[in-house]
């Protein structure tokens, strides 16, 4: 039932520079934490009837697993002396619910990821970036359906109850999207990784690389509960229009 895919990233351990008060640190943390837990178990139950028919229409479409598992790159918030926050930066198991045939080629998407972030890519008329391959052969018709709707990414609840993931926050990046950041990059991986983000209720795919980190990293600076919640009730209007999903 589970496909997946392996890849090797070396944890390492990076520090946010910038100094949090003290209610920023406790509080933000653990208001952010159940908000996620809550929500996630309370659509886990309410959804479960469209999951199990979303998992039956996979099955029935192409051959091979329901559940899609990746290794992408986050981070763990860990405590230290002082008020310096330090990420523990890691891979985690990453649920989708499977969109593309069994076994195919990753090759194209990585091939595709290194001229995104070069700023190439493909171009939509108005001349714009599209973080995603055009007419991907690998998808599967039902595949496309449950992309242009996000109903690819409701495995991630479970991501976002084993607490590797938020329900806002930088979508996680795979391994050899790493390999192509700059040094100033990296510190969107200074928050927990999310489900959905600023990126996402901004233009999602139809964003530019540079822009996209600019607006991940402005999010790791002020991010607060009252923003997270803003960006929860924006992603409501941008999956119903599928604005920016392909």
């Amino acid at each position: 039932m589970i496909q997946s895919e392996t890849q090797e990233t070396a944890d390492s351990l990076f520090a946010i520079t910038t100094l949090a008060g003290e209610a920023d640190r406790f509080f933000y943390p653990v208001c952010k934490c159940v908000l996620d837990v809550s929500v996630s178990t309370l659509l886990l139950v309410l959804l479960s009837p469209l999951l199990i028919l979303l998992a039956i229409l996979i099955k029935l479409d192409s051959s091979g697993p329901v559940i899609y598992v990746q290794q992408r790159v986050g981070s763990r918030r860990r405590k230290r002396p002082g008020r310096l926050t330090t990420w523990e930066i890691r891979t985690f198991p990453f649920y989708k619910f499977r969109s593309m045939y069994h076994d195919v080629d990753q090759s194209p998407h990585q091939k595709y990821i290194k001229e995104f972030c070069q700023g190439g890519g493909a171009r939509e008329n108005g001349g714009r970036n599209i973080f995603k391959l055009r007419n991907d052969p690998r998808i599967t018709p039902l595949g496309r359906i449950l992309r242009k709707t996000s109903l690819d990414e409701l495995p991630q609840l479970i991501n976002v109850i084993r607490r590797d993931m938020s329900l806002v926050g930088p979508r996680p990046a795979p391994s050899y999207e790493l390999a192509h950041y700059q040094k100033a990059h990296y510190e969107r991986l200074a928050a927990l990784p999310g489900i959905t983000g600023v990126w996402q209720v901004h233009g999602r795919c139809r964003v530019r690389f540079e822009e996209m980190m600019r607006m991940d990293i402005d999010y790791v600076r002020r991010c607060s509960f009252w923003l997270d919640l803003k960006i929860l009730l924006l992603t409501i209007p941008a999956v119903i229009s599928g604005r920016g999903a392909e």
